[in-house]
Formats: C-alpha cells, structure tokens, sequence
C-alpha cells in the first residue's frame, strides 16, 4: 500500500533505512513548483534514508534537441539540488547517462513488455489526442523509466498523484520479467507525496517548464521581480475585498505562517490591499527565504569542476549498486557466457 504524507511537515511517517529514487529531467530551469512538491521531501529522505537521485538527461531527449542546452540544464540540475540541500555524502546524485546498465537493462524489460501496455501510457495519450507527432522515444519512455528504477532495487519512489501510473506500469513491466526470467527485479512502492503543495503559475495554471509559467528560484533578481509581478490576478480596485483563492495569495501562503496566512486572509476580504504591495511582498519573501540557496547556488557555479566530480563520483556509486543485479539479469536471460 502506498503511504501518504502531509507535506506541511517532516515526513516522519516514512520508514527509515529504506532506498528513496527519483529522477528529474533536465528540460527547463527548477522552479518553486519544483521545490515545494517534491525537491524538499527529497532533501528530507535523505537524512535517514538511503537517497538515489539522477538527472534524466536521456528521458530529455524526447523534447531537447540542442546539445548546448541539454548540457546547460544538466549542470543548472545539479548546481540546484546541490544548493537546496542534497548532501553527496548522505545521498547519490548522478547524471542518466554516466550509468549504461540502465539501459542495458531497458532493451531486456522492453522485449517482454507488452505494447497495449504502453499504449495505455498518459504521455502518449495525451500527445496524440493534441494531435502531434509521437516519436517511439516518447512511446516507450515508461520502459526507461522502469529501466531507472528497477537497476537500483528501489523501496520507494516518490510521486504525485497525477504520476502514479509510471509507477505502476514500472510494476508491470517487473512482473512480466520476473514470470520469464525468475524472480529478480523488486516491486517498489509508490510514496505518494499526498496534499503536497501544488504551486500555480504566473497564468494561474499549474507551474510548469512545458507552460512556460515558472517563477525560477536561481533566476537574477531583475529577472525574477519580472517573474513574480507578472503573476496573474484580476481588476478588482484597491478598496474592494479579494479572493484570497487567487494565485498570487497561493504563492505569498508558501512563504508566510499559518497565523500569517489567517491573517492575510482576513486582510484581503476586508479590502484595501494592492495587488503590486503583495507581489513585492511576495518578492522579499521569496528572496529571504531562497537566500542561503542562492548563495549556495552561486559558489558551487564558481567550482564547475566540483560539481563535475560530484556527479561522477555518484555515477561510480550508481554502477556499484547496478552491477550485481544487471549480472544476475544476464545470466538468468542467458546474455554474455554462463557462470
């Protein structure tokens, strides 16, 4: 059974010594989307957990087409976790594409997963019900994915709700192989981050890089002023009471206490508050609280090097933990000279 948790706190709920991975793909810069529903429980599994975290430079490939870019965004990833918090000895950062196992191990679990399976896919629905081109890297994304998670022996992965379906294809797909092969890959279990918060963007529409409505935690401050005065809102004058439903106050709850947000809420049905006066507040917030991260940010992007050996490093950790099972994958499918 899933477990779910409040992500107003700690996640005590969850068990500790357990094996935590997730990915995230390098296809835009990492937002406050990104932070407050996922990247800060990540941080939290780390301390009693066993982390495993990579960035998906291969999955980008479905919607990236300039090299520069990719490589761009694959440091942005990591200079980013790095600064929010990712310890290199608590947890295992590594870039996709630095551990082949993984994809050695996708072209076994691709030859027994069943098309309709993939058929079913979400991403692949949903692409062609927009009418737009499906390539078969799109089509068989899941099988990487499973791929990612399955090499690791993975306990939990953490997901929303809109992301239980990949795990559960992962599920399938582990299954099937196991019914062909013997019993080898484990089923791991969703951690559905449940009541996470779910951040719209500056149109009102959920954040999101493929929306382009992002508001960037590492951006330059001209650059993220223009982002956050630009949040949507409506025409109702200065005097007049206001929706504190409206993004703009969402946004302003992530950064205040419950005692503030009350209290704002009053303050905004009452009327007499401006719009502009809550986006700068929401500004200075934003800044204050992101400030040590920042800072971070920009001495880790002084030491590109570092970085470079962090992610090696925990590609080399990567390998180590992927070997054994992707040996016993190849004796069992009978690749490579008997044992």
């Amino acid at each position: 059974m899933a477990l779910d948790v409040d992500s107003a706190s700690r996640p005590d709920g969850f068990p500790t010594g357990k094996r935590v991975l997730s990915g995230t793909q390098p296809t835009g810069r990492i937002h406050l989307g990104n932070y407050f529903g996922a990247i800060r429980q990540y941080i939290q599994f780390q301390e009693q957990n066993e982390g495993i975290y990579f960035i998906a430079d291969y999955h980008s490939l479905t919607s990236i087409r300039d090299a520069d870019e990719r490589r761009q965004l694959v440091e942005h990833c990591a200079l980013s976790y790095l600064a929010l918090g990712l310890d290199p000895a608590k947890a295992v950062l590594y870039r996709q594409s630095d551990v082949p196992e993984v994809h050695e191990l996708a072209w076994v679990i691709t030859s027994v997963t069943p098309m309709g399976l993939l058929q079913r896919a979400h991403s692949y629905k949903d692409k062609l019900a927009q009418g737009g081109s499906v390539d078969h890297g799109l089509f068989s994304y899941p099988v990487l994915m499973a791929a990612d998670i399955l090499i690791h022996d993975a306990d939990y992965v953490p997901v929303g709700q809109d992301q239980k379906q990949h795990l559960e294809m992962t599920r399938d797909m582990a299954v099937k192989f196991n019914q062909t092969y013997g019993e080898l890959l484990k089923l791991p279990e969703p951690y559905i981050l449940k009541d996470v918060a779910v951040v719209p963007g500056v149109d009102g529409e959920k954040m999101s890089k493929s929306y382009d409505n992002t508001i960037e935690l590492f951006a330059g401050q001209k650059a993220l002023k223009k982002q956050v005065m630009s949040i949507v809102t409506d025409s109702t004058p200065v005097a007049d009471p206001k929706d504190p439903s409206l993004p703009v106050f969402q946004i302003w709850n992530l950064f205040a206490t419950a005692d503030e947000r009350a209290e704002m809420a009053e303050r905004a049905r009452r009327g007499g508050l401006g719009y502009g006066d809550l986006k700068k507040d929401v500004l200075e917030r934003l800044l204050a609280y992101f400030a040590p991260a920042r800072t971070r940010y920009e001495a880790w992007a002084a030491r590109p090097d570092d970085v470079e050996d962090v992610l090696r490093a925990g590609a080399g950790r990567a390998r180590e933990s992927a070997a054994p099972l992707m040996e016993a994958v190849r004796q069992a499918a009978g690749l490579g000279p008997a044992r």
